[in-house]
């Protein structure tokens, strides 16, 4: 009987800058979240730019604070990226899927 060792989890939050509403950043992020089978939200802020969070596998979590800061939707322009709340060894993680939130 072979018992599968856990997946280490990790997690951040994020903030990015740049062109990033009315570009479909947020759905975009959501599609990758989802693609990398990651958890979190994102939302829009009232200065244009988008914020949020992700938590899942490390290795996704880092390919998606990479797809953060250099690609976003094919609209967007990304000025600047800011991540925030580093978390590894999360024990388990705090969502049920990804959000977007208004």
């Amino acid at each position: 009987m072979s018992s599968a060792a856990p997946v280490p989890l990790s997690g951040f939050a994020f903030h990015v800058y740049g062109k990033v509403q009315g570009v479909h950043f947020r759905k975009y992020t959501k599609l990758e979240a989802e693609k990398l089978g990651l958890v979190g939200w994102v939302e829009n802020m009232p200065d244009g730019s988008v914020r949020g969070e992700v938590q899942g596998p490390n290795g996704r979590v880092r390919e998606m604070n990479v797809w953060l800061r250099t690609k976003g939707s094919p609209a967007s322009r990304i000025q600047r990226s800011h991540i925030s709340e580093e978390r590894e060894d999360l024990d388990e993680v705090t969502f049920d899927g990804f959000e977007i939130r208004k």
